[in-house]
């Protein structure tokens, strides 16, 4: 029998697209087979030996595939089991595909859900065009054709090494080699650092990044170290070069929109040519010595200086403090000269005696004095000589440690002093009873040795002594003939 309810799916299958069967879609559309299907199969009816199995029929095709998709979703027919006839359940089919379409339409719209890890920008799309930047997290677009998103990777930082030792053929000379101010020529190698900085950019006007950071710090270094001495470049501070090449690299990516931002430059080296770098070698360790050399002096000049300063301020004290010294006695001196001027305007001759006498006295009080008896009658006098050098010598000793301890430490107030004592001490001599020469004379002669600083001091005191005696009584016979 040749039902088609009792076909193999695969036979169903097979006949549904079986298109060389003339009579494929012959039915009646009611179930009913027609005579040319009932005949059974074989070689024993009037086929000619064909094969009777014929296409299937639509209605009954649409039929079985509501049965199956009612019993998926768990709903029996009301018919028997099996894979028989059952009644048609418009109802269970529509709500089926209503699922079904559901889901899809669900898997569709979820489609627009993107993720943006830590580093990362999304750059959302309309129809290919420029929608919005999203950062890190979760986002949703519209499905695919609506929108579309491109993942950016902006935290990454990429490098790219200039200057190699390949040779350019042109002119036979290395990658690296960079022409100076001067007309040398010196090989630069640096390490540009950069990443993604506008994501857009990046996408829409970046090709090829790599190639773009090269060919701008490749016009960047020939900019900058064209700019430089060759001297600068392989001996100064390279601080500069660097921050200057950056810039420059971060000059022209913005020009070009390209959506890079440089992170670093590295120096690598930069070196002589291999056929002059002895001669340069030698250059750098005469600026190296250079260097040292100036080091030395600077750290000595910072340990002198202090000390010399401080001796400077204390020659100025001192010379400041001298000066004090010599004007206060000057004053003093003066004052006193006045004061001993206007009591010699009051009573000449007592005055002029009265420092004769001084003076004698101040000259005999430093010197040795040996007093002889004249009107004794010993023709022979003795003279203790070998006590009187000692004394000199032990004087002379004493006053030269006494006269520095004294230069150092005298007082300022000495001439001050002296001149509030000037006065009083001129009128206490006014008021002195002069002793008379007849006493001196009939004295008895003494033998003694009174301290004296020295035989120069001595003799110099001497002559302004005589002096000033000489002066006062030249003064003094004038004031007589008047």
């Amino acid at each position: 029998m040749n039902d088609y309810n009792k076909r193999t799916g695969w036979q169903r299958t097979r006949a549904i697209f079986s298109l060389n069967d003339p009579r494929w879609g012959r039915g009646e559309g009611n179930g009913q087979r027609t005579d040319d299907a009932r005949r059974p199969s074989g070689n024993n009816g009037n086929n000619d030996g064909g094969k009777g199995d014929g296409p299937p029929d639509l209605d009954e095709m649409w039929r079985d595939f509501n049965r199956r998709l009612s019993a998926f979703f768990g709903k029996k027919g009301k018919g028997g089991g099996g894979l028989g006839p059952r009644p048609d359940n418009g109802r269970s089919a529509r709500i089926g595909v209503g699922i079904v379409l559901g889901v899809l339409i669900a898997i569709y719209v979820g489609s627009g859900v993107f993720v943006v890890q830590d580093g990362q920008a999304g750059v959302v799309l309309q129809f290919g065009q420029y929608r919005q930047t999203v950062g890190q997290g979760v986002h949703w677009r519209l499905p695919f054709p609506f929108q579309t998103q491109e993942i950016v990777n902006i935290g990454q930082i990429r490098s790219v090494e200039i200057g190699r030792n390949n040779l350019v053929r042109p002119s036979n000379v290395k990658d690296a080699s960079v022409l100076t101010h001067d007309g040398d020529i010196l090989d630069v190698r640096f390490t540009v650092q950069y990443q993604v900085k506008q994501p857009t950019d990046y996408l829409f006007h970046s090709v090829d990044p790599d190639l773009a950071v090269s060919q701008a710090a490749q016009a960047a270094v020939r900019t900058v170290v064209g700019a430089r001495s060759t001297h600068d470049l392989l001996y100064a501070d390279r601080e500069p070069i660097r921050a200057q090449l950056a810039d420059s690299i971060q000059h022209a990516l913005d020009l070009y929109k390209t959506g890079l931002g440089v992170v670093g430059v590295t120096i690598q080296g930069v070196t002589a040519p291999d056929r002059v770098q002895a001669a340069f070698d030698d250059e750098a360790k005469a600026h190296q010595e250079s260097a040292r050399a100036k080091r030395d002096a600077e750290a000595y000049a910072d340990q002198t200086l202090p000390s010399a300063q401080a001796e400077a301020a204390r020659l100025i004290e001192d010379a400041k403090a001298y000066s004090d010294r010599v004007v206060a006695q000057a004053q003093g001196d003066a004052q006193r000269f006045n004061s001993v001027y206007d009591q010699y305007a009051k009573a000449p001759a007592v005055i002029r005696e009265r420092m004769y006498l001084d003076t004698m006295q101040h000259i005999y009080s430093n010197t040795t004095k040996v007093f002889v008896d004249s009107k004794s009658g010993n023709n022979v006098i003795y003279l203790p000589l070998d006590k009187l050098v000692d004394a000199t010598r032990q004087r002379a000793a004493a006053a030269a440690g006494a006269s520095g301890a004294a230069a150092a430490a005298a007082p300022a107030s000495a001439a001050s002093d002296a001149n509030a004592a000037a006065a009083p001490a001129v009128n206490g001599e006014m008021q002195q009873n002069t002793q008379p020469q007849s006493q001196q004379q009939n004295a008895q002669p003494q033998q003694s040795a009174a301290p004296a600083p020295s035989a120069s001091d001595a003799a110099q005191a001497a002559s302004d002594a005589f002096r000033s005696r000489d002066a006062l009584r030249s003064r003094g016979r004038e004031d007589d003939v008047q």
